[in-house]
């Protein structure tokens, strides 16, 4: 932790004790969060931490053991183990964990993002208003891709919202959401939305040899035109140019829940020879960011990152092999912020890039009531990383 960050924590007092719980569908990047803020507050000097208002500032850990058990029915409850009397809570979920099962009237059912985000809801009741302040941390938004309504249909993602407030929480953290305008339906609380483009750039230069970043040889690429402000971002940090594709649609049907994409069109300059780094929230199927590389290539771009803050990989990742095997792609960069699978952990051409230490910088900042402006602006970290790749210290 840099002398900057120490100084900025080390100025005002917690807001409770620090309590994070990581429910069982997050309960890895939980632990590593966890290993960050027992690293750093053992470490910290303070000339106060022994007073009244640091009591239980520096522990062994700080999540807090949880259950939710199941009747033979199907049915559930949230228990807390240990007091929450006047804790700062962060409530960390993964509600695209699949992986986590439990027992229904002896089947095995998979829990959907629905059985996360009510297990979220029950521990919140569980707390039953004791706490100081609730702050809950959502990677993927529930629901996000449900956020306008474009027919006679329902809005989940601000009815979550909603109810998740009217239930205590004062503050909802998440990731890269589909549509940040989500949060007009709770103006009155916290919402932040955070963006990992630090964590792709160094996750980038970290494993990938010979990137020059200039505008004479490389590119970012916006696969829509919705995701437009990711990709402006990044270009700007970098100086570079920026191209974009946009979906011609087919609005007379209707395939697995939405238009099928007729084509992708591109707008923009030149790609030929400069490498290319297509930016998005989410890789669903894959489809569409895999067409796009192959539009690029036939445009004659060199290599092609695909990076994108949520991997679900809904289609399988036979796909990505052969769009990796035919040299259409390079690299795919996505976060820990979701569940993983071994399987692509292991592939040649994946990149993982860890959330954890930005998540605890963000959780211990935040208890000290202290502005994390400047952990949502990281335009400066990634000037400086830059420059240190171009020296070749890095």
């Amino acid at each position: 932790m840099t002398r900057k960050e120490e100084k900025r924590n080390l100025e005002t007092i917690p807001v409770g004790s620090l309590g994070v719980i990581a429910l069982k569908g997050c309960k890895t990047l939980g632990e590593k969060v966890d290993y960050y803020l027992v690293k750093w507050r053992a470490e910290r000097e303070s000339e106060h931490k022994d007073s009244l208002a640091f009591s239980g500032y520096q522990r062994d850990t700080y999540l807090l053991g949880v259950e939710i058990p199941r009747f033979g029915s199907g049915e559930a409850k949230g228990i807390i183990q240990e007091s929450v009397r006047g804790d700062d809570l962060y409530i960390m979920v993964d509600v695209c964990n699949y992986s986590m099962t439990y027992c229904l009237c002896g089947h095995e059912n998979h829990m959907s993002p629905d059985d996360h985000y009510q297990n979220l809801k029950r521990i919140i009741a569980a707390v039953g208003g004791k706490a100081r302040r609730i702050t809950v941390i959502m990677p993927f938004l529930y629901e996000s891709r449900q956020h306008k309504r474009t027919a006679r249909e329902s809005l989940d993602c601000a009815i979550a919202l909603q109810e998740l407030v009217s239930m205590g929480v004062d503050n909802i953290i998440t990731f890269d959401a589909h549509d940040a305008r989500v949060q007009n339906a709770i103006p009155l609380h916290g919402f932040e939305t955070v963006q990992p483009a630090y964590q792709f750039i160094k996750g980038l230069l970290r494993n990938v040899k010979g990137l020059i970043p200039d505008t004479d040889h490389m590119m970012v690429i916006s696969p829509d035109e919705g995701g437009m402000s990711r990709a402006i971002y990044i270009a700007n940090v970098l100086g570079l140019d920026i191209g974009m594709f946009y979906k011609r649609r087919d609005y007379t049907r209707i395939v697995n829940g939405r238009n099928p994409i007729v084509a992708h069109e591109f707008l923009g300059s030149s790609v030929e020879g400069k490498d290319m780094i297509i930016i998005d929230d989410m890789i669903s199927s894959g489809e569409s960011a895999i067409e796009v590389a192959r539009a690029l290539k036939a445009r004659n771009a060199n290599r092609i990152f695909i990076c994108a803050t949520f991997g679900l990989f809904t289609g399988g990742l036979e796909r990505f092999d052969k769009a990796y095997e035919e040299g259409v792609i390079s690299r795919v960069l996505t976060t820990n912020l979701i569940y993983q699978t071994p399987e692509l952990l292991s592939r040649e051409w994946y990149i993982n890039c860890d959330m954890s230490k930005y998540i605890a910088y963000l959780i211990d900042t935040l208890n000290h009531d202290s502005s994390i402006s400047d952990l949502l602006d990281p335009s400066e970290k990634i000037q400086n990383i830059v420059a240190r790749y171009k020296e070749g210290d890095f």
